[in-house]
Parts: structure tokens; C-alpha cells; sequence
């Protein structure tokens, strides 16, 4: 079974490898761009057959130079959702996905692909339907955009695709191999580092009518989102749009409170509740910036209806459960 991957030096596409690779699948390429040279550590320890950068991949797999590819998993995009210049996201994130779609058409390869929770935006309701989509900026309207080009060509649920496409709404992952992404990277990656150095961990104080740290999101374990990609790459008949996270929204005092008394534990402390964590300074709540209001999402949950109804029965771990493995496997990577 030969594989594509795109993204594979980022975040989800290494741990997509990382789970192919559990269940003997090696027959993959991979598909990045390595300027940002020390990505190469989230493949060093992986099992690929080829390595491609991306400027050279597309138009190469347009003209099926790479033979028979049973699936596509394609992570690759800017994830910025702070970038501003709209050209470079469109380009990036919207074009490229629309020729390695047609090519995967063409070629009968099956297609799953990385949306995003940012479709909904300003939206209170996160299910996947048109009235509910409503993006805070260019990023998510990128990953919109192609979600409605499919939906155009394929009908709501992609049942006039030649073969498996599959989209994946993204909520907030967090989990190892994010190291590389700056200030994209996770809370939980910030606050390991902020613990570390400092002896606390930073949330946001009051905004959009949630108290300090309690803005609330649907935090979801990098582990469950491969076993979801993997589920359905084990199931060629589902195809669509669909949320992955937990369906549950926590606090980012929940994880800020996961953080803490995990890497105390690891120092031999008793856990802390929020408000003894809080009292006694290792949690700092800071002013919301100026910069993120109005294009913050205070509150998300996945409506897991759809993922579901596609027969996809995957049990997530809770923030609790999640950011304490996480934590470990930091604390083990020194």
C-alpha cells in the first residue's frame, strides 16, 4: 500500500506516519518543504520510502509519476491563523488543494484532507452546515473555501467522488511533534516551557464573557486525531465533512491545571486545585491582547454527529487523561 503524505514534517502528517508505520506501512512519501530546517526531526525516527519537496510534488503527481497511490493524506498548509497576506494563504492552502484533488480524481486515489474548526469562526454552533460557518480570517476561509468547492462538485456528503474524499475540521490538537510551530504550538506545549523556565503557566484573563482561563475549547489529543485518519483509511466507503475533536469543551484552566500537576508530579508534589494553583502564582493570568479581539474564538465544541453517523465509534481522551501523557513524553524528551 503506497502512501502520500503531505505536511509529513509537521505536526499531524509525522503523526499520521508514525501511526502508519505502527501497522507496518512504510511505503510512504513524504511531502514538505524543509526551509525551516529543524523540522526534519519529526521524520528522523520514521519510516518513509521517499522524501519530496513540495514545489516539486504537485505537478508531479498531476502527471502520476509516483504510479499507483492507494491515499492521500493532506496536511500540508500554512496554519497561521495570524497571517495576514491572503495571496500567500490562498495559494497555499486553497490552489494545491484543488489540483491534488482533480489529480486524486483522475487517478482514483482516495483523498483525506485537513479542514478546520476555524470554518466556524464566529459561529456558536459547530456542525458541519453552511448557516453554521462563519470564519474570523483569511486562514479559515481558506479551508472553507475548498470545503465548499467539494461540496459543489461532490454534493453535501462527496457521494459523487469517483473514490474516497474525506475532510477533517480540526479543533484544538495538542501532542508531540509540535515543537517546530512557534506560536501556533499548543497551550500545553507553551506551558511546559513556561513552567519550566518560570515555575507557572500564562492563560488569558477575561474575555468574550468567560472569566480568566475560562474561554473553553475542544481540546483534542494528536493520538486520537491519527485514529481517526486511520479509521477511515480502513473504511473506503465514508466519505464527507467531518468534525474531529472530543465533543466535550474544557477550560484552558483545565489545561493549565493538567499541566501543573503533572510536571508536579514528576517533582514529587501533591496536585493542586485551581484555586490553590491560582492563590499560590503558578497560574498568571495576563490581559487579553488588543491583537486578537474579534477573531478569537472563546468557546468550540465539536458536534460529533456526522462522525458518528459514518460508523466511526473512537473514544477520546479527556484534557485530564491527554495533557498528562503529553506532559510525560516532554519531560521524557528532556
Amino acid at each position: 500500500m503506497k502512501i502520500v503524505v503531505t505536511g509529513a514534517a509537521g505536526f499531524i502528517g509525522a503523526n499520521i506516519i508514525q501511526g502508519l508505520n505502527a501497522r507496518g506501512i512504510d511505503d510512504i512519501i513524504a511531502v514538505d518543504d524543509l526551509t525551516q530546517g529543524d523540522k526534519f526531526r519529526n521524520l528522523a525516527d520514521l519510516q518513509i520510502a521517499e522524501y519530496i519537496d513540495a514545489d516539486d510534488f504537485y505537478e508531479l503527481y498531476a502527471e502520476a509519476a509516483f504510479g499507483d497511490v492507494e491515499a492521500v493524506f493532506h496536511e500540508g498548509a500554512c496554519s497561521d491563523t495570524m497571517e495576514t497576506n491572503g495571496k500567500y494563504m490562498m495559494d497555499n492552502n486553497y490552489s494545491l488543494s484543488c489540483e491534488l484533488f482533480d489529480a486524486c480524481q483522475a487517478q482514483g486515489t482516495r483523498l483525506m484532507y485537513a479542514s478546520s474548526a476555524a470554518t466556524y469562526g464566529g459561529s456558536s454552533t459547530f456542525r458541519e452546515s453552511v448557516e453554521f460557518e462563519k470564519p474570523l480570517n483569511v486562514y479559515g476561509y481558506s479551508k472553507l473555501l475548498f470545503d465548499q468547492k467539494l461540496r459543489r462538485e461532490l454534493g453535501s456528503h462527496f457521494e459523487k467522488a469517483q473514490t474516497q474524499v474525506a475532510g477533517f475540521r480540526y479543533f484544538n490538537v495538542y501532542g508531540p511533534r509540535e515543537q517546530h510551530k512557534g506560536r501556533m504550538a499548543s497551550v500545553a506545549f507553551h506551558q511546559f516551557n513556561q513552567f519550566r523556565a518560570e515555575g507557572k503557566v500564562k492563560l488569558f484573563g477575561e474575555y468574550g464573557g468567560y472569566g480568566p482561563g475560562g474561554q473553553m475549547r475542544d481540546f483534542v489529543f494528536i493520538d486520537d486525531v491519527v485514529a481517526v485518519n486511520l479509521w477511515f483509511l480502513d473504511h473506503p466507503e465514508a466519505r464527507g465533512i467531518f468534525n474531529l475533536g472530543t465533543g466535550k469543551a474544557q477550560t484552558f484552566n483545565d489545561v493549565a491545571l493538567a499541566v501543573v500537576n503533572t510536571l508536579r508530579h514528576q517533582q514529587g508534589e501533591n496536585p493542586l486545585s485551581l484555586e490553590e494553583a491560582a492563590h499560590g502564582g503558578l497560574i498568571d493570568y495576563i490581559d487579553f491582547p488588543s491583537a486578537l479581539v474579534g477573531k478569537y474564538q472563546s468557546y468550540t465544541q465539536a458536534d460529533l454527529t456526522a462522525l458518528r453517523t459514518a460508523g466511526c465509534k473512537h473514544s477520546f481522551a479527556d484534557v485530564q487523561t491527554g495533557v498528562s501523557a503529553y506532559m510525560n513524553t516532554l519531560a521524557q524528551l528532556g
